[in-house]
């Protein structure tokens, strides 16, 4: 009883949100490893080997569904939290703090509207052609599917926008998902502050290399 009480409690919530959000960023850090590989420059056999055993392997296939559920966990709970915050406070406060934590917070349901919908769209061009329909010329080649996407500038345009305000997402969600789970202390925050701020940079810019480069010098 006590453990269904603190799940359904403001804190448990926010404890679940940090849960999931902590193993997606795992997942993104796995993703962009695999995806530069692309820049490997060598027609995308690396990248291929890779998505390759990524898309056959068991425990992969079976990491994806449960991914996706702390995915909508994530989203579900943060959209959740966020409305109850807002109810509760219908009167925006007269005074607000003009610092980067407080900057960050208040637009959190923003850029993850944001990224929820660019997620959307990059399912429907990567996994659902991939899983979903008959694409021959893809069948064995991703890096193909990849490479025609990525050459495209309105879609690279819009998938780097759409990685600038991730990282943003990113720098916010790694201090506040330390500070939910008990990791507040005068003495090592300002290092969570500064990994995440590292971590964000590394994750957003490592993407947004890949379609710099597809544009460049394909």
């Amino acid at each position: 009883m006590e453990n269904s009480a603190f799940i359904f409690s403001s804190i448990g919530k926010k404890f679940i949100v940090a849960i999931a959000g902590a193993f997606l960023m795992i997942f993104m850090c796995v993703h962009l490893t695999i995806n530069l590989f692309l820049l490997a420059g060598d027609d995308g056999k690396l990248f291929n080997e890779a998505s390759h055993f990524m898309g056959t392997n068991i425990i992969i296939q079976k990491m994806q569904w449960i991914l996706a559920i702390g995915f909508l966990l994530h989203m579900f709970y943060a959209a959740y939290v966020t409305i109850k915050n807002w109810m509760a406070r219908p009167v925006g406060y007269h005074v607000r703090r003009d610092t980067e934590t407080s900057f960050f917070s208040r637009y959190m349901i923003h850029t993850g509207i944001i990224i929820f919908i660019f997620i959307c769209l990059h399912l429907l061009n990567f996994f659902y052609k991939i899983k979903f329909t008959d694409m021959a010329e893809y069948e064995h080649n991703h890096f193909l599917l990849v490479s025609s996407l990525f050459k495209q500038q309105t879609y690279s345009i819009i998938y780097i926008v759409a990685l600038i305000i991730l990282g943003f997402h990113l720098n916010h969600a790694f201090q506040s998902a330390f500070q939910t789970l008990g990791f507040n202390h005068n003495k090592y925050t300002p290092a969570i502050k500064a990994f995440g701020v590292i971590y964000a940079i590394i994750i957003a810019g490592g993407f947004v290399t890949i379609p710099i480069y597809f544009l460049l010098f394909f």
